[in-house]
């Protein structure tokens, strides 16, 4: 993932507004990244992912996802559509 590519999709929170976050604010858990505008509080998609980046800020390394932007995006509307998500949080 880029920098600037969504790991929240619903909020639209960027993996660059994530890693400044856990490096100015520090969180002690990783439910504290809900506090970067609201990450992982709209359809829950982004919180495992959330936990590793928190995971990797707390073990000092780069806080980065192996994944690509599309297949994310695709693999989250196949989640939403799973789960019966009715919200319209991002559409």
């Amino acid at each position: 993932m880029d920098q600037d590519d969504h790991v929240c999709l619903c909020f639209r929170v960027s993996l660059r507004k994530l890693n400044t976050f856990l490096h100015c604010e520090r969180p002690r858990v990783a439910s504290e990244l809900s506090e970067c505008f609201g990450a992982g509080t709209g359809c829950h998609w982004c919180v495992p992912f959330l936990k590793e980046l928190h995971r990797q800020w707390q073990n000092g390394q780069q806080c980065n996802l192996d994944e690509e932007k599309d297949d994310y995006a695709r693999h989250r509307a196949a989640y939403r559509k799973r789960i019966g998500d009715s919200t319209k949080v991002d559409e």
